[in-house]
């Protein structure tokens, strides 16, 4: 059944696996929901040849206002949604898959400035968080006191920058960062995306306040492991609410995608079809 009488025109910005998930979907379900995909780009172009129709193929970013989309996903890094994130919204809405690039304060002003100016949302994959619209639902009532999530895989699914390249491993498990979101985001860009979800469904505590921890665990060759552990402040008797997730999501070895997660990023992308049009920034 089609998502509406009028078909949705969605561009897809990135084509390593999960890009290239996505453009499978769109060519082969996408015209029976009311989706046409109208350009698919690549830092690497090389990489489409082959897959990809010629005539679906974008060589510059700059010129996606063109092809009119209606929606824009991008699945490549955080740093196209720094550099072309508001160039994006001037012309289509914006699927986020790099909610870590929303750590750094200025590319997520410039967002909701561009949003607001053009009239166009940004959707934020909420990717492998599991329990999101009830994080949400929590803080919002005021009951959220404390929000933390631990990733752990192996460390050849991480791929980390900057001081967090040189970590030592001390053994099987290592925690290799603990503390705020917005430290770890800029240096383990593509593996903190799951936490910078939890710190957007949780406004109240946000990027500064949602604790994200990162751990190598020789054990794990193919699996992403995430916990997610959240309490509000204490009731009656003095005991605090509290949620525990564990969630196993297999992966293949060295991926820093795992399989259920491509699955989870496809619902999002016909889930913000289906959502109006409003400036500001949703997880979806």
């Amino acid at each position: 059944m089609a998502l509406d009488k009028v078909p949705r025109r969605v561009g897809v910005v990135g084509y390593g696996r999960l890009g290239q998930s996505l453009v499978s979907h769109l060519l082969t379900q996408g015209p029976q929901l009311g989706l046409e995909l109208v350009f698919v780009w690549n830092r690497d172009p090389g990489r489409m040849a082959g897959t990809v129709p010629a005539s679906l193929q974008l060589q510059d970013l700059a010129a996606l206002g063109e092809r009119h989309p209606d929606l824009v996903v991008e699945v490549a890094h955080p740093k196209i949604i720094h550099d072309s994130g508001a160039h994006i919204l001037h012309h289509a809405n914006l699927l986020v898959g790099s909610p870590s690039a929303l750590a750094d304060q200025a590319t997520e002003q410039q967002l909701r400035e561009a949003s607001h100016r053009w009239g166009h949302a940004v959707f934020v994959a909420r990717g492998a968080l599991w329990g999101s619209e009830d994080i949400t639902r929590l803080d919002a009532a005021g009951g959220l006191q404390s929000l933390r999530v631990t990733m752990a895989t192996h460390p050849d699914g991480f791929r980390l920058e900057g001081a967090l390249a040189t970590v030592p491993l001390l053994g099987p498990r290592t925690v290799l960062y603990e503390g705020p979101v917005r430290g770890l985001c800029p240096m383990a860009p593509r593996n903190s995306n799951t936490m910078a979800a939890a710190a957007l469904a949780a406004p109240s505590l946000g990027f500064d306040r949602v604790v994200g921890v990162l751990v190598a665990d020789l054990s794990l060759s193919d699996m992403h492991v995430v916990d997610v552990e959240l309490s509000g402040p204490p009731g009656p008797t003095g005991r605090s609410f509290a949620v525990h997730t564990h969630r196993e999501n297999p992966a293949e070895p060295g991926a820093v995608t795992g399989s259920a997660t491509v699955t989870a990023f496809w619902r999002s992308l016909l889930g913000c079809c289906q959502l109006p049009k409003k400036p500001g920034i949703y997880l979806c």
